[in-house]
């Protein structure tokens, strides 16, 4: 047996080892990806438990289905690289360590949605949790600016050509407006509740998103989280379940 010998550079290369993954993972992150990549451990761990189990003809045949996934990999997501390439050419290390995560501007989402609210403006507003929301942001237009009443207001005026969908906030910036969120499926719930509230109780039953939603018959402001939906909050109680969701509590 070779003895190994630990140098110094076996730390730093374990650190940019670790890095790279890491950047891989948020790239990836709230993607068709994930499941891609889930699908491949599912088929790869079949093709091992197989061989070990004697299993001939299943093992000849996931074998070669995994000769073929780095080039199905390529295929079904060509936009997913080069995205992947642009960023890391638009990003530098040094930049990307320094980053602070910037605030989460709890405050102003509360305020922008008692704005709303005054104004009858019906709106919906996604806050991002752990869970990416790339794929959602991507059924929208981009918009990248601080949340703030009055970019709200503009956005959620009839007027406006972005005033269907949802808007996604991450790390209290706006990232997207005029996006498409999935339904909810739950049978007996109150009619009364219009398509932004289906649409809320969707994406908080298949993400951890939290959704904050004004309703434009009544003024009135719901937020829902884990599938739950509590509805006619003041200003302070949007404030207050945001900061508990958020940090991961339990809604009461």
């Amino acid at each position: 047996m070779i003895p190994f010998e630990a140098r110094p550079i076996d730390a730093l290369d374990i650190v940019l080892l670790a890095f790279l993954v890491y950047q891989l993972l948020l790239l990836i992150r709230g993607t068709r990806a994930v499941q891609m990549i889930t699908g491949i451990a599912v088929v790869g761990l079949a093709y091992y438990a197989s061989q070990g189990l004697g299993l001939r003809a299943l093992a000849s045949a996931l074998g070669s289905a995994i000769d073929y996934i780095p080039l199905a990999v390529i295929v079904l997501f060509q936009s997913e690289l080069r995205e992947a390439l642009a960023s890391f050419g638009r990003t530098g290390l040094i930049e990307t360590l320094a980053r602070k995560k910037p605030p989460s501007a709890i405050d102003d989402l509360s305020e922008a949605a008692w704005a709303l609210a005054r104004k009858k403006l019906g709106a919906i507003l996604v806050l991002e949790r752990e869970q990416g929301l790339k794929n959602y942001i991507q059924t929208g237009v981009r918009v990248d600016a601080p949340v703030s009443s009055d970019l709200l207001l503009a956005i959620f005026c009839h007027e406006s050509p972005l005033h269907d969908g949802a808007c996604i906030v991450r790390d209290g910036r706006i990232v997207a407006a005029s996006c498409f969120l999935p339904l909810t499926q739950k049978r007996g719930l109150d009619r009364t509740l219009g398509s932004r509230h289906r649409a809320a109780l969707g994406m908080t039953e298949e993400t951890d998103a939290v959704a904050v939603v004004v309703s434009e018959e009544t003024g009135l402001i719901s937020l829902s989280a884990h599938g739950q939906l509590f509805r006619g909050l003041s200003r302070d109680d949007v404030a207050s379940k945001l900061r508990e969701s958020m940090s991961g509590g339990a809604l009461a």
